[in-house]
């Protein structure tokens, strides 16, 4: 029992930490667009590659729980959580492009090392409330979030609150160190890691039909949590709603999430089968979802609220009850690599959003016509170059790159005249 209490704190810090680097930028978002006079299908396009970059850790995870072990995997999840957020004050969509990718690729095998370490310590009857405890850290690194990242950002700028919260990654990351020989006793430092581990991943999870239901529960649930978690504070501020107000009832209403994945593991534990809980999730988000989709600047706060917490109570509080599922119909000691196939149905929900497959459709699409233009023009050009003598090709060189000198004279003296203005 001291083991299964130790574990749970230790993922509940380390799933705080992750809740906090993922919702970040979703909360930001309005300051970060205005500033950097980006279009708000950015954030589809930030939160995409973070799908994608997931989907691809969870896969691989598996090999490397097992072989370094769930704590060890854990630190270096959030270490990687702190450099995405870092990287993410770099200046332009650069920085967000590499957040993305590195906040969220290695980092997301946070999860399933947490459900491999509570699979091994947490007592069978206590399974769902100890998974689900440890989840409840989703939504309170959100609430956490919501209310203190726009203080913090309209105080210090959006660029020191990242920071900060990088700082926070990196210093449990460290914490977590003295836990590594006492709960870590089933790393393999001999299991091989494979390529082929990302599609055996996939399989395992399909093979068997509970795990395959769960899985396609995932898609669902977390495309439409994706959506929510991304979107709902730049469609509150969309309507009018001041940025503080909306970052302050996305907190509200995030809490609702708390008791709510506790409710759940106690009616899935103990009174009603759990897939039929995860039925009932299932419809409570399909009509709150739909609801929300309703909303005009004229909704009274009151009435926006009841409805999402709705989505509170069932979008963000599936968790527990699933991963307890997973890890309960996982052979011994794949929990970490079965929790990593579930999840990665999760992930490719996320980037199977109509949202952000549109803005996906939409980069593709620009990036084939600039290339296509790139070619037809760049050919003559470089043709050109090659047919004539050095003093023509260092000017046609000149010529060519001075639009991308001046774009970033442009960009270095609109930021440095931001700050002027700030100052």
């Amino acid at each position: 029992m001291t083991h299964m209490l130790i574990a749970v704190t230790a993922m509940f810090l380390q799933q705080t930490c992750g809740s906090i680097a993922r919702a970040l930028p979703a909360v930001l978002a309005p300051l970060i667009i205005a500033e950097l006079h980006a279009n708000a299908a950015w954030v589809g396009i930030y939160f995409s590659l973070t799908a994608f970059a997931g989907l691809i850790g969870q896969l691989g995870s598996g090999g490397f729980i097992i072989r370094h072990g769930a704590i060890r995997m854990s630190q270096i999840a959030l270490l990687f959580t702190g450099a995405g957020l870092a990287v993410a004050v770099l200046d332009g969509a650069v920085g967000f492009v590499l957040s993305a990718l590195i906040g969220n690729g290695v980092a997301s095998v946070a999860t399933p090392a947490s459900s491999q370490l509570l699979g091994r310590w947490s007592v069978m009857r206590y399974a769902p409330f100890a998974f689900s405890i440890a989840q409840c850290a989703i939504p309170a690194g959100i609430l956490l979030t919501g209310y203190l990242g726009p203080l913090t950002a309209q105080s210090f700028g959006w660029r020191d609150t990242m920071l900060a919260s990088a700082a926070l990654c990196w210093a449990v990351a460290l914490m977590l160190q003295p836990l590594r020989g006492r709960l870590d006793t089933e790393s393999s430092a001999r299991h091989p890691i494979r390529l082929s581990d990302l599609r055996t991943t996939i399989t395992a999870v399909l093979a068997v039909r509970e795990l395959r239901s769960l899985s396609f529960a995932c898609f669902a649930f977390n495309g439409t949590q994706a959506v929510f978690v991304a979107y709902f504070v730049t469609y509150m501020t969309s309507q009018g709603h001041p940025l503080v107000a909306a970052g302050s009832l996305y907190s509200t209403v995030i809490a609702v999430a708390l008791p709510g994945r506790i409710l759940w593991a106690w009616v899935g534990g103990f009174f009603v089968a759990p897939h039929l809980v995860l039925g009932g999730l299932a419809f409570g988000m399909a009509v709150s979802i739909g609801l929300i989709g309703a909303f005009t600047p004229h909704w009274p706060l009151l009435a926006i609220g009841a409805v999402t917490m709705v989505v509170s109570a069932t979008a963000l509080s599936w968790h527990g009850i699933m991963l307890s599922e997973a890890a309960r119909l996982a052979p011994p000691g794949r929990v970490g690599a079965v929790t990593g196939g579930v999840l990665s149905f999760g992930q490719i929900g996320a980037l199977s959003s109509p949202v952000y497959a549109r803005v996906l459709r939409t980069t593709l699409e620009i990036s084939l016509i600039t290339t296509a233009l790139a070619i037809v023009l760049g050919y003559p050009v470089a043709l050109v170059m090659v047919r004539n003598p050095p003093p023509i090709r260092q000017a046609i060189t000149i010529i060519v790159i001075a639009p991308l000198v001046v774009s970033v004279v442009v960009r270095t003296y609109r930021v440095s005249s931001s700050s002027n203005r700030l100052d």
